[in-house]
């Protein structure tokens, strides 16, 4: 009997343990930052994006649109999410501001953090995700992750997709990773 109770309690704990995740994960108990931090964390995410990408400020002046999310928590214990805020410039200014969104089920333990750029090279492409009521990677529009020789000049590539994306680490520039699953919102600052 003790064996029994001792299994239901290890089991109740780790259910309590992954709601406590996803409440932390869930956009409604976040922490939700103010238009001012969101603008300082997205300025300095650009700065990092044209230290880090050979040509990166040149490239960027090809983009109808950047969306650019200064910080995305992802965090799991067997089920995960990551939340994360950030603004949509075009030309250089701040037009909306969105949020994304994902969850996760497998192996996973922990939390970290990641920045994203998401360029915009057609209108039409930026268009359809302005007019969306919620954009799903890999549903709506698929973003290609951008992968090449970190000391090549960006511009040298021949990108065809509309829509690509650049995952930044503490670490610097990640590759090998997928947005597909993250949803995009507009939210109002």
């Amino acid at each position: 009997m003790n064996h029994l109770k001792h299994h239901l309690a290890k089991k109740w704990t780790i259910l309590v343990a992954c709601l406590g995740l996803l409440c932390f994960a869930s956009p409604a108990v976040t922490y939700a930052a103010s238009a001012t931090e969101i603008e300082i964390g997205v300025d300095e995410t650009l700065k990092n994006f044209t230290q880090e990408v050979a040509g990166g400020a040149e490239f960027l002046k090809r983009a109808k649109g950047v969306l650019v999310f200064p910080k995305v928590i992802k965090a799991g214990f067997g089920i995960g999410g990551e939340y994360g805020e950030g603004a949509l410039q075009i030309n250089g200014e701040t037009t909306d501001y969105y949020n994304t969104a994902a969850a996760s089920i497998g192996l996973q333990l922990g939390a970290q953090s990641k920045s994203l750029v998401i360029v915009f090279l057609e209108t039409d492409s930026l268009e359809y995700f302005r007019n969306s009521k919620g954009w799903k990677a890999g549903v709506d529009g698929s973003v290609a992750v951008v992968e090449w020789g970190g000391g090549e000049d960006i511009n040298t590539i021949d990108i065809e997709d509309p829509i690509v994306g650049f995952v930044f680490s503490n670490k610097g520039l990640m590759f090998n990773l997928t947005l597909e699953g993250s949803k995009f919102t507009r939210i109002y600052k």
